[in-house]
């Protein structure tokens, strides 16, 4: 018996990969099929299943792929009913994988198909649960992205889940390994882990949703408080996830093709092509192409893209770090972003050299902020998250979270200049080229946001608790 988590760092994300005896299984698997083929290939074992926890909304999985490549089967729980050839698994039936058995565990709740898979060693011994959105590592799914298409209130939907958690998975041995879809920084939920691996007696102790002492009311409470609006591109993902979609070696060859300086020009203004930029914050902030938007190929790259780019079908071309192209194709497609038409041939330096118009973005340290009395008259916005502003900020600052930026153009002033800063700057630098595409030029940002700026005297004049400024 062999299982390995494929987690994804800038998405969250867990696949898994289980064998024994010739055979194995993936669960949740993502957009690119080849690594999974290239791996059983190695271990010289034939792909059987493909486990689907649900239809997941945070990204496009490659089951659909998958299975025309290998031949495996595609499997969900109950109440799926996807538009293509799967097996419909009925709550407790058992799947033979080697000499390993995979019990079926319907626990709607997060979505209304939502299942965990439970693995037994040949002795059926409970070993491991693969608990998808169900259960993470300090958390459970959240309940409010399938309640249009289930008909369900969200509260509905956690009280269902609730009765999955106490009646599937916490009646489970204490012993038996957790194995979740999504780890810390998911919007699938709102207080995951660091941790990716635990076990059903950890969780019970250290999960606030599994106090023995909860009730049902109290649990739906707690769970729905706080819950932020999902990001726009969930559910197109869902869809495509239910629906079916391009292939991804379609969408990597109509990705990954090298676009002169005269036919990237060309797309913006004919298509209509959204310029993405994918350096880093501080090479973009010293030179760009006019117009085109910041989100770093190095950071929380494809959940920001679905959070900002509200068209998931909108046309894309791109301006990358040399050698980064078919990463930054196949990471956008991870999330459904399959209309990339190219990217610029020769980087940033074939435009600079070309002689067309650059734009940048003024920077300055947390020192100058510090020092300069004109810096600290201008508007301060903070644009981290809610949590983080509420938790400690500048007393001068105010929040516009970057999340909704879309929709907050009206709180940005335009008429004066503004200084933007997040947590190190990543976010902030995303904020500004989002805003300067929409006519807001009188801007700087904080090199090393919060960070920085802890480590000033600011710190200790403007920094205040939630208590004290909302």
């Amino acid at each position: 018996m062999f299982i390995e988590q494929i987690y994804t760092g800038c998405l969250a994300q867990g696949a898994y990969y289980i064998h024994s005896n010739g055979e194995a299984v993936i669960i949740d698997p993502l957009r690119e099929t080849q690594p999974y083929i290239e791996r059983a290939s190695r271990d010289g074992v034939k792909i059987k299943y493909i486990l689907e926890t649900h239809f997941h909304a945070d990204f496009v999985s490659g089951h659909i792929d998958l299975a025309k490549e290998t031949g495996a089967k595609i499997v969900f729980g109950p109440n799926a009913s996807p538009n293509y050839v799967y097996h419909s698994a009925k709550d407790g039936e058992e799947l033979k994988v080697g000499v390993l058995t995979i019990r079926v565990l319907h626990t709607p709740g997060h979505t209304m198909e939502s299942t965990c898979y439970l693995l037994l060693d040949k002795n059926l011994k409970e070993i491991a649960v693969f608990t998808g959105d169900t259960l993470f590592i300090g958390d459970v799914g959240r309940p409010d992205l399938a309640q249009k298409a289930a008909e369900m209130t969200q509260e509905e939907l956690a009280g269902l889940l609730y009765e999955s958690l106490r009646y599937k998975i916490m009646t489970l041995p204490d012993s038996v390994t957790v194995y979740p879809a999504h780890g810390a920084g998911s919007a699938c939920g709102k207080n995951m882990s660091k941790e990716t691996v635990s076990t059903i007696g950890e969780q019970k102790l250290l999960n606030y949703a599994l106090r023995k002492d909860m009730t049902k009311e109290e649990f739906v409470k707690e769970l729905t408080d706080g819950l932020l609006p999902p990001p726009g591109y969930f559910g197109m993902n869902v869809q495509m996830n239910k629906s079916g979609y391009d292939s991804i070696h379609e969408v990597m060859t109509r990705g990954v093709k090298p676009l002169s300086v005269e036919a990237f020009e060309m797309l913006t203004n004919e298509a209509e092509a959204l310029i993405l930029d994918t350096r880093s914050a501080s090479d973009f902030a010293q030179g760009h192409i006019p117009n085109s938007i910041f989100i770093g190929l190095d950071g929380q790259f494809a959940p920001w893209v679905g959070a900002l780019i509200t068209d998931i079908k909108q046309k894309i071309i791109l301006v990358t770090d040399i050698g980064r192209e078919e990463e930054t194709v196949k990471r956008l497609a991870r999330v459904g972003y399959d209309y990339v038409l190219g990217y610029l041939e020769g980087g940033i330096k074939a435009w600079e050299h070309s002689g067309k118009e650059m734009a940048a973005v003024e920077r300055i340290t947390a020192e100058e902020l510090e020092n300069n009395t004109d810096y600290i008259k201008q508007p301060i916005i903070d644009v981290r998250k809610p949590g983080e502003f509420e938790a400690e900020h500048l007393e001068l600052a105010s929040s516009l979270p970057l999340d909704f930026i879309n929709e907050n153009f009206s709180s940005y002033p335009k008429s004066q200049a503004f200084v933007l800063h997040c947590a190190g700057g990543y976010r902030s630098m995303i904020a500004a080229s989002i805003l300067k595409s929409r006519g807001y030029h009188d801007l700087v940002d904080v090199i090393g946001g919060y960070g920085a700026l802890a480590k000033t005297s600011l710190s200790k004049t403007n920094f205040v608790c939630p208590t004290t400024k909302k």
